[in-house]
């Protein structure tokens, strides 16, 4: 017999030991097709404390993890340097607007930072 993650980590809370979970077929609520939560990520999903089981099948998290981080892992984010004006890739999402150097005018931005911190420091 197999139990919702909430009513299983309930029999574990009150003593009933082991719990042994079986696999499901669960639907994906994007494409909508089936998928397995398997017993083993029902056991790591309970140990984490996850309490509802996945709604959307590995791919379709993995899409959405990508979508959420903004596309970043695809080649990152186009900015225009602060600096030169030139256009340029970064790994990661601009925020708060902060300049964004392109690689070569953020060696350049570095470099000077550090000659004035450690002339501070001597």
């Amino acid at each position: 017999m197999s139990l919702p993650l909430a009513e299983a980590s309930m029999c574990i809370g009150v003593g009933r030991g082991n719990m042994e979970f079986q696999d499901k077929t669960l639907r994906c609520r994007d494409c909508e097709q089936s998928f397995v939560f398997t017993a083993g990520e029902q056991g790591f999903y309970l140990e984490k404390g996850l309490m509802n089981e996945p709604q959307r099948c590995p791919n379709c998290r993995a899409n959405r993890r990508r979508e959420r981080a903004g596309g970043v892992r695809d080649g990152g984010a186009t900015i225009t340097c602060a600096s030169c004006g030139r256009e340029a890739t970064v790994p990661f999402v601009p925020r708060l607007d902060r300049p964004v150097y392109c690689n070569d005018c953020f060696s350049t931005q570095r470099a000077a930072t550090e000659v004035r911190v450690g002339a501070s420091v001597e």
